[in-house]
């Protein structure tokens, strides 16, 4: 079962992402970022990548696991559309 610790950094997550410009995307996320984060001394596993990459708008995936077997299998994802400026 996951822990309801995982939707709270997913939401944080995809907030802190999601402020970004479309060109800040393309450019921190030329390959999957993935790194961790520390709750409650707890380690939890965050992964983010672009999905789509097009002239009018970046569609983005951020992940939340917790690193063990089988859970890191199927983590809690959300994604989000950053549209370009025109």
């Amino acid at each position: 079962m996951r822990d309801p610790t995982w939707k709270t950094i997913l939401d944080a997550e995809v907030q802190r992402w999601a402020a970004r410009s479309c060109e800040q995307l393309a450019a921190e996320l030329r390959d999957i970022v993935a790194y961790e984060i520390t709750l409650n001394s707890k380690p939890y596993q965050v992964e983010v990548e672009i999905l789509e990459n097009t002239d009018d708008y970046v569609h983005v995936r951020v992940a939340v696991d917790d690193g063990t077997l089988p859970h890191s299998l199927f983590p809690l994802t959300q994604t989000f559309i950053s549209r370009r400026q025109r």
